[in-house]
């Protein structure tokens, strides 16, 4: 498996990057996990909804073509890329999620966060508010797009929207519940990648 630390980029040409990977990969092509953080953007999922979009404000809105509903991603906030070939990784797309939000949840633990994934809404939970969200999309039997985790991003923009949709879904980052006990977003995004690498058959 590669791991490639992006930095900072544009989501546009990233999703295309991705969609360029997933259609030239063979069956030998290695596994990639690809970590980066994005500008502020939202996001609208396949299924998404206009009415979740409550005062998007200067910030860009772009459809993309992963699942799930609207979403914010900005500095502050670890993005990883999942480019995964889930048939030759024997994974269907419910054991994928999972093994995401287990990684997640591992990684929370920790820093003593007792953490925990929501059946009917994927993502990461630390005490009912939201702090990692997932959206996958499946083409030519491999995994593209991934999660993204709060380290210390800008909460307000989350209340421009309803979160993956979901009215009053309340938000929150590692920074927001360590204080000056965060991590770096280069330390946090080195020891997810760890838990990512344990919980993921990926070759």
């Amino acid at each position: 498996m590669i791991v490639r630390d992006l930095g900072h980029v544009e989501y546009r040409p990233t999703v295309e990057a991705m969609k360029a990977f997933t259609q030239a990969r063979g069956v030998d092509t290695p596994d990639e996990l690809w970590v980066l953080e994005h500008p502020p953007v939202f996001t609208q999922g396949i299924g998404g909804k206009e009415e979740h979009l409550l005062a998007p404000g200067d910030i860009e809105v772009i459809k993309t073509d992963r699942g799930g509903q609207v979403t914010y991603h900005g500095p502050g906030q670890i993005v990883v890329y999942v480019l995964c070939d889930i048939r030759r990784a024997k994974l269907g797309v419910r054991d994928l999620v999972t093994a995401l939000e287990q990684a997640i949840i591992a990684f929370l633990s920790e820093f003593g966060l007792a953490a925990e994934a929501d059946p009917k809404a994927p993502g990461v939970y630390v005490s009912s508010e939201k702090i990692a969200s997932l959206g996958l999309k499946i083409s030519r039997g491999s995994s593209y797009h991934g999660l993204a985790l709060n380290i210390n991003p800008d909460l307000e923009h989350f209340g421009r929207i309803n979160p993956c949709g979901y009215a009053g879904l309340r938000v929150t980052s590692l920074a927001q519940l360590l204080a000056e006990r965060c991590p770096s977003q280069a330390d946090a995004g080195a020891r997810l990648v760890e838990h990512l690498r344990s919980k993921l058959p990926l070759r």
